[in-house]
């Protein structure tokens, strides 16, 4: 099943709340004929985005086609949360990779808050930057774990950013009886997701960066000097980079084998005015202890945004208000009314460890996605460590993809029904408490 055509219409964002409040950019006109460029880069979200941007700047010719529009994916329907460190936590990473690499990766990750906050400042990019993600528990013996992963940065990595809060303390902040404490990591941040892609799209431009809309990349003819083809057009490049995440398609066996796609949902309720301080007393964001996580914030208009629900299907739900609706009134039951004025699903990828998963494909091809719902800023920082490698400087490429990165299981075929196998499962003992 081809990912880019399951859910959504040709050429055009969903129905969401990003989409309805921006200004979207003037379409770029799709491939026609032969170019060439030193780079072609596949993929228009904040990894290619990124990568363009970045090499222009060092002086490369780029070209960047995107089989919709910039921001169509995953990129521009996120939650918006700009999380602190790696997806998986450090205390896993270090039995993964050791104590050196562990600390190599959290520099990495720190390096990804760092490089979106510079590039909105930079670019001007007017995407609501704010500070503050929660990390709330449902019970004591998850809120004793949190705050003792909260004291381990604190006295390995100095990471001084996480306040640890009680139930009380919590519930001032997060007004839920769900909630049983939790960390507020200041260091965190949470913005609106297409504006930010929007605002590297232009930024890349300026750079010189050619990019083509609606121009499907169906084949690679790889060798020293490789050729992106699509129905209309063929670009040779000397480099090619794959920033197609959940939407890779068959354009690299490696890593289709290895990063698999999913699908998230995400409501917007209709502006809460004096009632949204029953739901958030502060401007943060939030992401729950469960398995199949629920994420939120209040938009800049008093919405509530609200991510969750379980589908494992490759098709979205046909009510897609209701899929996530109902983790939601778990949360806030006092919502049952509120009318939801926006949902929309998104395709995103995972890797079996959580980690994104960065490779050389081929001497000229570099790949990177899998940011497992951790997109917002290593994507972009993915996008950045991919241009360096191409100047000749790795260091920071060669540290993520040396991370140990597993094949899923059961192939092409079986590996989709034994992810929802599993993720049954994990839902099953997120209802149970367990």
């Amino acid at each position: 099943m081809n990912l880019l055509h399951s859910n959504d219409r040709p050429g055009q964002y969903p129905d969401s709340w990003y989409a309805a409040t921006i200004e979207p950019l003037k379409e770029f006109a799709p491939l026609r004929g032969e170019t060439r460029a030193d780079v072609c880069i596949i993929g228009g979200g904040f990894t290619g985005l990124s990568a363009a941007l970045h090499l222009a700047e060092a002086g490369y010719e780029v070209a960047l086609v995107e089989a919709h529009r910039v921001g169509f994916g995953a990129s521009g329907r996120n939650g918006g949360q700009l999380g602190s460190g790696q997806r998986v936590g450090q205390d896993s990473l270090e039995k993964l990779v050791g104590q050196d690499d562990a600390r190599l990766l959290w520099e990495q990750a720190e390096a990804t808050k760092d490089l979106v906050k510079s590039l909105i400042a930079k670019h001007k990019i007017d995407c609501h930057l704010k500070p503050g993600v929660a990390h709330t528990c449902f019970s004591a013996r998850e809120m004793a774990e949190e705050h003792a992963y909260a004291r381990h940065l604190q006295d390995r990595y100095g990471y001084d950013q996480i306040e640890t809060l009680d139930a009380e303390a919590m519930r001032a902040i997060v007004p839920s009886p769900s909630y049983h404490g939790g960390t507020l990591d200041m260091g965190a941040a949470h913005l609106h997701p297409l504006a930010y892609a929007l605002g590297l799209a232009k930024a890349a431009v300026l750079a010189g960066v050619r990019i083509y809309e609606r121009s499907e990349v169906h084949h690679i003819q790889r060798g020293a000097k490789p050729v992106v083809q699509t129905d209309r057009g063929r670009i040779a490049a000397d480099h090619v980079i794959l920033a197609c995440n959940g939407y890779l398609g068959g354009l690299d066996r490696k890593v289709a084998a290895r990063v698999m796609p999913i699908n998230n949902f995400i409501i917007a309720t209709e502006p809460l005015g004096d009632a949204a301080a029953q739901v958030l007393t502060r401007d943060i964001a939030v992401a729950d202890s469960k398995f199949v996580v629920n994420y939120y914030r209040l938009s800049h208009d008093g919405r509530l945004l609200f991510g969750g629900g379980e589908s494992y299907g490759y098709k979205f739900p046909r009510d897609i208000t209701a899929t996530v609706r109902k983790p939601m009134l778990e949360i806030y039951p006092h919502l049952r009314d509120v009318r939801i004025d926006y949902s929309w699903g998104g395709t995103l990828a995972i890797t079996m460890r959580r980690m994104p998963y960065l490779a050389r494909v081929a001497p000229n091809i570099l790949s990177a996605s899998g940011y497992s719902g951790h997109g917002v800023g290593n994507a972009t920082h993915a996008g950045k460590l991919m241009a360096q490698a191409i100047a000749g400087q790795s260091e920071g490429f060669d540290i993520m993809a040396r991370v140990p990165a597993q094949v899923f299981p059961g192939g092409a075929m079986m590996r989709s029904p034994l992810l929802a196998l599993a993720m049954t499962w994990y839902a099953m003992r997120d209802r149970l408490g367990m």
